[in-house]
Formats: structure tokens, C-alpha cells, sequence
């Protein structure tokens, strides 16, 4: 990962471009601003961003699309920034590879989590096959979970529930995405599997279940770790 990390933020209202440029700036980051889809696109084309803030509402091509066409050949972050809050917005763009969503107005000390988050899930897994996580460790070589080094007995699903969770962490993670990726297509409307699995996993790792640390359930929408 470069020094200095680059965020390209597409959005055609100058206040939030101000406001996300002085908060980024001040944390380190280096900002480019875009304020329509053809310039976002175009600048995200020249010179690839660690990391895209993009708006849905934009004035000359709706920000999904931007979010597809960037989804092309663009693999890192992308987080949605939009006043658009229904479920059916927030599914379609995840759905469509956007790392995660938060509606306007936001807490910029939440943005800020998310970017992090985001940022150190990016580094390679080639780096090390153990991923660490506070109190628990995934040899992702061995196929080992360990909670206060001490290994946890996971089935063969719950081990590849959670190393998908784990190996996205603080990405939000759709019903659907889950379902597909562990069970296979034609389980994307087993809802019902998930809810099972996740009530296990969380058993087995986290210490509080009524205030779960590590496996954070997104309302109606999915499942993010952190």
C-alpha cells in the first residue's frame, strides 16, 4: 500500500465535497474530486484511487451505473455515500460490489472506522495465511480458528461462513451473497440457513451473545465483521 492513500470522491454537491475533503485531508489522506459520473470515471480511469467515496445521486448518470462500470476492471473499495436509505437501494448497490453504505447525513468519525476497516482488508492475503482479529486468529492455510489461542471446533460451513466473513472484514456482507458463496445459487432464498449458522458462529466467538463484538448483523441487508 502506497505512503500516502489516495480517496477519489464523486459527488456533485460542493458542500460534501468540502466537508469529506477537509476530514480526509486532516487524517492523511490525499483527495481528488469529482463532481459528475464522467469525470469520476475518467479520473478513477487515469490514475486508480486506494479508495472511491461515490454518490448515487449524480447529475448526468446514475451512480450505479458508475458503480458497475467502475466494478469492471476497479477492485479496490468503493463505499456509497447517498441520502438514498430504502433497503432496496442499499442491497443493489452491495450487490453490485460496493464495499459499503452509509446514508446521508453520516458521522464522519464512522466514515472514518469504515475507511480504515476497508483499507486494512485490502492488504494481501499472499502476506500471511493467518489473519489476526483482536482475541481471535484464522490460519486460513490450515483451516484453523483460535479464540485466546485456543482452537474452536468449527463444521465445514461454520469454517467457511466465517473465513468469508473474516477475509471481508467491515465489508457488509448481502443475505444473498452469503447464501450463494457458502451453500450455492440455489440457496439465495434460504434466509433461514443463515440465520442458523451465524447464531453458531456467534456462540462459539463471541463472549457476549445480546452484544456481539466480531459478527455485527446490518438490518434487514446482511452481516459485517469487524
Amino acid at each position: 500500500m502506497n505512503n500516502v492513500i489516495e480517496i477519489l470522491v464523486i459527488d456533485d454537491e460542493a458542500q460534501i465535497r468540502k466537508l469529506l475533503t477537509i476530514t480526509l485531508e486532516s487524517n492523511d489522506y490525499k483527495v481528488k474530486e469529482a463532481v459528475n459520473a464522467r469525470e469520476g470515471l475518467l479520473m478513477a480511469a487515469n490514475h486508480p484511487p486506494d479508495l472511491v467515496l461515490l454518490d448515487l445521486g449524480l447529475p448526468d448518470e446514475s451512480g450505479h451505473v458508475v458503480l458497475e462500470k467502475l466494478r469492471e476492471w476497479y477492485t479496490k473499495p468503493i463505499i456509497i455515500l447517498s441520502v438514498q436509505s430504502s433497503e432496496e437501494d442499499i442491497v443493489k448497490a452491495l450487490d453490485a460490489g460496493a464495499n459499503d453504505y452509509l446514508v446521508k447525513p453520516f458521522r464522519t468519525g464512522e466514515l472514518l472506522a469504515r475507511i480504515r476497516s476497508l483499507l486494512r482488508s485490502t492488504v494481501s492475503e499472499l502476506e500471511s495465511p493467518i489473519i489476526k482479529c483482536n482475541d481471535l486468529e484464522i490460519d486460513l492455510s490450515l483451516r484453523v480458528v483460535k479464540k485466546n489461542n485456543e482452537s474452536i471446533k468449527l463444521t465445514v460451513t461454520e469454517y467457511n461462513l466465517l473465513a468469508l466473513l473474516i477475509k471481508n472484514e467491515g465489508k457488509v456482507l448481502t443475505h444473498q451473497y452469503l447464501l450463494r458463496a457458502v451453500w450455492g445459487p440455489s440457496y439465495v432464498d434460504q434466509s433461514q440457513y443463515l440465520r442458523v449458522y451465524i447464531a453458531q458462529l456467534r456462540k462459539k466467538i463471541e463472549d457476549d451473545l445480546n452484544k456481539p463484538l466480531h459478527i455485527i448483523t446490518e438490518s434487514g441487508i446482511g452481516y459485517r465483521f469487524v
